[in-house]
């Protein structure tokens, strides 16, 4: 395998990776309940508005949980993650994340690997790929993609992924459809042994990316037009909140132009330790450093796009 495919491929593995770990803490979804979520008898008389402000306080102070997702992303990936995340001073933790289909699982598969760990801190996202990455990297196993960096070369993505990396929690989920003005309440239900309401809303994307990020009018006019390109248009998201008003299941789907995009979430353990450090700097290299080896120029469509994998 050439150099550059391996580096190609995995680049683009790898920032899709970050864009899921991000989804995962913040994530919402539709669809429906998992086959483990069973309908439950009683209800409440709280407003579903009322509900979600107060299920939106309680999460975003609860600062650290277990997170278990999976994420499908059309033709192109399907792939689960499991680990612990903390989002008191940005997204910080572990996950390890399995490509189970798509095109991408198919190119990871040549890289020698179909999973890789992923590690958040507050300044930058650092990926462990494996041994055939390593072979054209000096021996080295981890991309670091600082997020500055990716701001200024993957365009309006990579500005919304910096943005969401430092400020996402899982009261997201809860922000969005309290944002959406379609928010209604479904009823009780049991979710994994635990009885939770179920709330869900439709979300417009662009709207979403206005109201759940802090970037410029032309950040999120370059965000709106790669939103376009790839056919999306609203999210449905559905959230279940147990009796102390923590979020425990997020479900969001969309169409895009390559097909459905849907995750679902699960959310356990809030206030577990989470203690995620930089991997060795000797088995790291930098993310714009690949680049460089690769002549590619910041900002072109093989950087913004997140997706180059010619050879």
């Amino acid at each position: 395998m050439k150099s550059t495919h391996v580096r190609r491929v995995t680049l683009s593995i790898a920032l899709v990776s970050a864009l899921a770990g991000a989804a995962a803490c913040s994530s919402g979804s539709s669809g429906g309940s998992g086959k483990d979520d069973k309908a439950a008898q009683g209800t409440t008389h709280v407003s579903p508005i009322a509900a979600l402000q107060s299920a939106e306080k309680s999460t975003d102070g609860a600062d650290t949980a277990r997170i278990e997702s999976t994420t499908s992303l059309g033709t192109l990936m399907s792939m689960k993650s499991d680990g612990s995340m903390g989002w008191g001073d940005g997204l910080t933790g572990d996950m390890t994340i399995t490509y189970t289909g798509g095109t991408m699982a198919e190119a990871m598969r040549k890289t020698g690997s179909t999973s890789m760990q992923a590690r958040y801190l507050s300044d930058a996202y650092y990926a462990k790929m494996g041994e055939a990455f390593a072979e054209h990297t000096g021996g080295k196993h981890w991309i670091r993609y600082a997020y500055d960096d990716l701001a200024k070369i993957a365009g309006g993505s990579g500005a919304f992924l910096k943005d969401q990396m430092q400020n996402s929690s899982p009261n997201q989920s809860v922000k969005l459809l309290l944002a959406s003005g379609d928010v209604k309440k479904v009823g009780e239900e049991t979710v994994r042994g635990e009885k939770t309401t179920h709330y869900s809303g439709t979300v417009n994307v662009s709207d979403l990316a206005a109201k759940s990020s802090h970037l410029t009018a032309s950040q999120l006019a370059s965000l709106k037009k790669q939103f376009t390109q790839a056919g999306i248009t609203t999210e449905d998201v559905d959230i279940w909140v147990n009796g102390k008003d923590l979020l425990v299941k997020a479900v969001s789907k969309g169409e895009m132009s390559s097909g459905t995009m849907s995750s679902t979430t699960y959310y356990s353990d809030y206030g577990v330790k989470v203690a995620a450090v930089a991997p060795p700097a000797g088995d790291t290299t930098d993310f714009k450093d690949l680049l460089k080896t690769q002549g590619l120029t910041p900002g072109s469509s093989d950087t913004s796009s997140g997706s180059g994998t010619s050879s």
